[in-house]
């Protein structure tokens, strides 16, 4: 039985955390059941690829990081879009909808 959930392409995630941050600052917890969430379950990301991603994404200043209490009442770090975060977000938008369109195309070649 195949698995309707398949690995996320490498370079994906990052554009991936940084579209979930658009919308509004969340924890990296949130971050993943929203993912899953918005993917109807396709996209499923662990805790060993996330939270490195996090990191790494707020050390290019893409991300800010506050610590808040959560809707549990524990501390979590939230973690928003920054100017240059949002920057990134739009390159990486139009670099993916260039890739899908010339994707898209070598799939019709054989239609014609």
């Amino acid at each position: 039985m195949s698995s309707s959930r398949f690995p996320i392409p490498q370079g994906t995630l990052d554009m991936l955390i940084l579209q979930i941050l658009s919308l509004e600052p969340a924890h990296g917890y949130g971050i993943a059941q929203r993912l899953d969430q918005v993917s109807r379950a396709v996209v499923r990301v662990n805790q060993g690829s996330l939270y490195p991603a996090l990191h790494r994404l707020e050390q290019k200043g893409w991300l800010r990081a506050e610590w808040k209490q959560s809707e549990t009442g524990r501390d979590a770090k939230f973690y928003s879009l920054t100017a240059s975060g949002r920057k990134q977000l739009a390159a990486e938008k139009d670099s993916w909808a260039r890739l899908a369109g010339a994707v898209q195309l070598i799939f019709n070649e054989g239609t014609r």
